[in-house]
């Protein structure tokens, strides 16, 4: 009988990578921005990150982001439920499979009606295009508000602090593609 693998959720994963590399949560925080309060919420579970905070994990890790961005448990079932619900709110499906050492990835994203993402805004170096399939939704970048609907677009230098909502009635569907140099 095959052994079934243990899951280890994601804060945990990170949690061991950063102290195996013994890297402080001071150390952490400067090299992510992320609040080392938000560090600790990631790592004990009690914080979903975004793709985006992932990405800047992985990178001040020094670890290939497909660590923190796949399943551990690879058994079919898991593989079809997989990136579904990273952050509160938000679904995330990669559709650049194998990309875990490239620079660009690509993300199919739902978002809920009339929700956006809890905790900080993103921010992460490299650049972010926008695509939305379905839905309406505004994208911040710094103190600018970009509404958009279906069909629109938008390309932005995502080391500005970012953020995203679902301003309609429905769920939201959008492309989202990260390039992280």
């Amino acid at each position: 009988m095959a052994k079934k693998k243990e899951i280890i959720p994601i804060g945990k994963r990170i949690r061991r990578a950063r102290l195996g590399k013994k890297i402080s949560l001071d150390m952490m925080a400067n090299e992510t921005g992320l609040s080392k309060e938000m560090i600790k919420k990631i790592e004990g579970g009690k914080q979903r990150p975004s793709v985006g905070t992932l990405l800047q994990i992985s990178r001040t890790l020094h670890i290939d982001s497909s660590f923190l961005l796949k399943e551990q448990d690879d058994t079919i079932a898991a593989r079809s439920k997989a990136y579904t619900q990273r952050t509160d709110n938000y679904a995330y499906t990669p559709l650049t499979p194998g990309a875990q050492n490239k620079h660009l990835k690509a993300f199919r994203i739902v978002v809920e009606a009339q929700s956006s993402h809890d905790g900080v805004g993103f921010q992460h170096e490299g650049e972010e295009f926008v695509y939305v399939l379905a839905g309406d939704v505004e994208v911040q970048v710094g103190d600018h508000i970009n509404s958009l609907k279906e069909g629109d677009s938008l390309h932005f230098n995502s080391g500005v602090k970012h953020d995203l909502r679902n301003t309609g009635e429905k769920s939201a569907e959008l492309i989202v593609v990260v390039y992280a140099p």
